[in-house]
């Protein structure tokens, strides 16, 4: 095997270990005006600059990170007081880390009711999440239209 073969071969373990350890969703049919919209303001950012945005809308102080979560967890985020972080699993394709991370700051910044709005609410848990998906969604693929553009001009 040559050197120029082995990263392919360990890239190449790396997607199917994740192929069976995660459940990829395919696009929905249909985005919402809102998610787009919404999407459209933090489509193509870095990370610093999605976190300085964050900031600026939350007024906490947050942190990304990137960690080999369990199986099947995509990310979590925890806030405690002023402070907030998102965790990403480090085991997804990057382009999925990335469709996670954007889930995560829908729920930082839309769902801040703390376990006390879990507890009060007659809203299913899957409505908060779907939301957090579509918001995702919006995003990536904003992102994703603008790489094919580039690609074929």
């Amino acid at each position: 095997m040559r050197a120029s073969e082995a990263p392919r071969s360990v890239m190449s373990r790396r997607a199917r270990d994740s192929a069976q350890e995660f459940d990829f969703p395919s696009a929905p049919d249909f985005i919402p005006d809102w998610a787009i919209r919404e999407g459209a303001e933090w489509a193509g950012l870095d990370e610093f600059s999605i976190l300085v945005k964050a900031e600026s809308r939350t007024g906490k102080v947050l942190e990304l990170d990137y960690q080999d979560l369990p199986s099947g967890t995509w990310g979590v985020h925890v806030v405690r007081g002023r402070r907030g972080m998102i965790i990403v699993n480090n085991r997804l394709p990057l382009s999925w880390r990335r469709f996670a991370l954007f889930h995560e700051l829908y729920h930082l910044l839309e769902h801040n009711g703390g376990s006390d709005l879990w507890t009060r609410t007659a809203t299913p848990m899957s409505s908060f999440e779907r939301q957090a998906d579509l918001f995702a969604w919006g995003v990536i693929n904003q992102e994703w239209s603008r790489c094919w553009a580039h690609a074929s001009t």
